[in-house]
């Protein structure tokens, strides 16, 4: 038989922090749609503004209303101090 191992690791404090250098991104999804979503897709975006005024543009050409909206963005795990 094998020898079991056994490992024991002590916990440590993580912070997140954005990284300073990466854009966030912005993307919505239209789902609107009572027997299937539209599904028109904004693609990414580097500015919330720029995610309103398709979102804007989007709902005067079809009337849509409803959206689902993901925002990116970049971290860096900064470890601290053992436990």
């Amino acid at each position: 038989m094998g020898k079991a191992t056994r490992y024991r690791f002590r916990e440590y404090h993580v912070t997140t922090v954005t990284d300073p250098l990466a854009l966030p991104t912005f993307e919505a999804v239209c789902v609107t749609g009572e027997e299937r979503n539209c599904a028109a897709a904004s693609g990414e975006l580097h500015a919330s503004d720029e995610l309103t005024r398709w979102i804007a543009g989007h709902c005067a050409q079809t009337g849509h209303q409803s959206y689902e909206q993901t925002t990116r963005t970049i971290v860096r795990a900064e470890p601290g101090a053992w436990q």
